[in-house]
């Protein structure tokens, strides 16, 4: 009995010392896989630069790419045509024309503290219109609104159809 304990002792103690003495050394290369490695047993300083590629990668693991575009609670815009009527829009309740070449547009939030973007362009694909001028300001009486201002060529005011864009 005391030969088969001692037996079994040394057997035991072999594989056990086998397992802490085991190095990156006497590991062949590419005989380790993906399940012989406990979760998150590797870091990224395990690892060389570039070697990780698409095939390591679970596509239906990764969440949502981030998107390059603004969010669209802060760009809103809107297209006019030379009558003062909005063509299209994102973020905008009403668009008018007050007097020749003078505009409100009015948007959903508070614009106050954005930055507009205006310049006179055609609402369609048609060739866009030639000379003129125009200028923005925050529009007096409504936190919401951009006053718009178009001109001619010669400087007086004329209706010209344009794009805004409001970034907030």
């Amino acid at each position: 009995m005391a030969v088969a304990l001692v037996a079994l002792f040394v057997a035991m103690g072999g594989s056990a010392y086998a397992a802490f003495v085991v190095t990156s050394g006497d590991i062949k290369n590419n005989t380790i896989r993906s399940r012989d490695v406990r979760n998150g047993g590797l870091i990224g300083k395990d690892m060389r630069a570039n070697k990780v590629g698409g095939r390591a990668i679970k596509e239906s693991t990764l969440g949502m790419v981030p998107s390059a575009i603004v969010a669209e609670g802060s760009t809103h815009f809107t297209v006019v045509n030379f009558g003062g009527q909005q063509v299209r829009g994102r973020g905008t309740t009403s668009v008018a024309r007050t007097a020749p070449g003078r505009y409100q547009a009015i948007f959903n939030r508070d614009v106050r503290s954005c930055a507009y973007v205006a310049t006179i362009g055609g609402p369609t694909a048609a060739a866009p219109p030639n000379n003129g001028q125009i200028t923005v300001s925050s529009l007096a009486s409504n936190v919401n609104g951009v006053d718009v201002r178009t001109t001619g060529a010669s400087g007086n005011d004329a209706n010209k159809p344009f794009h805004l864009v409001v970034l907030c």
